[in-house]
C-alpha cells in the first residue's frame, strides 16, 4: 500500500471534482481546518492552537507531497504554504490584537464631531 500516491489521488479526486484551482482549495482547506481545530479543541482563534494545527496538517500535506513525487517541489511547495496559513494567521494576529485596541475604540471621523451632527 503506497500511502502518499493513495493520499495524492484522493487530493486529485478533490481538486477534478470541485473544479477549484490547486490554490482556491489551499484557501478552503486552511479556513475549514482552523474553524474545526477551534470546534474540536474548544480554544479561541486568538490562541496559537488552532493555528498550530493548521500549520501542521500543512506540513502533513506537504510530507505526502514530497514523497509522493519524490523530490521538493518549492515554487509549489512555498505557494501551497503560503496559501493555507495566510488568513488563519490574519484571524488569529487579529483576534489577538483586539482587546488591546479597549473596549471604548471607536473609529474616529476625520472630520471630528462634526460629522456625527
Amino acid at each position: 500500500m503506497n500511502l502518499p500516491a493513495i493520499y495524492h489521488s484522493w487530493i486529485d479526486w478533490i481538486g477534478d471534482g470541485t473544479g477549484l484551482p490547486d490554490t482556491v482549495l489551499h484557501i478552503h482547506a486552511g479556513m475549514a481546518i482552523l474553524l474545526l481545530a477551534r470546534v474540536v479543541t474548544r480554544r479561541s482563534l486568538g490562541t496559537f492552537v488552532p493555528l498550530s494545527v493548521v500549520t501542521v496538517a500543512e506540513l502533513l500535506n506537504e510530507v505526502m507531497d514530497r514523497l509522493n513525487f519524490g523530490s521538493w517541489r518549492w515554487p509549489d511547495t512555498s505557494s501551497d504554504i503560503a496559501n493555507t496559513l495566510f488568513w488563519p494567521l490574519v484571524i488569529c494576529v487579529a483576534v489577538r490584537i483586539r482587546p488591546l485596541v479597549g473596549p471604548g475604540w471607536r473609529a474616529q471621523s476625520p472630520l471630528g464631531a462634526r460629522a456625527e451632527a
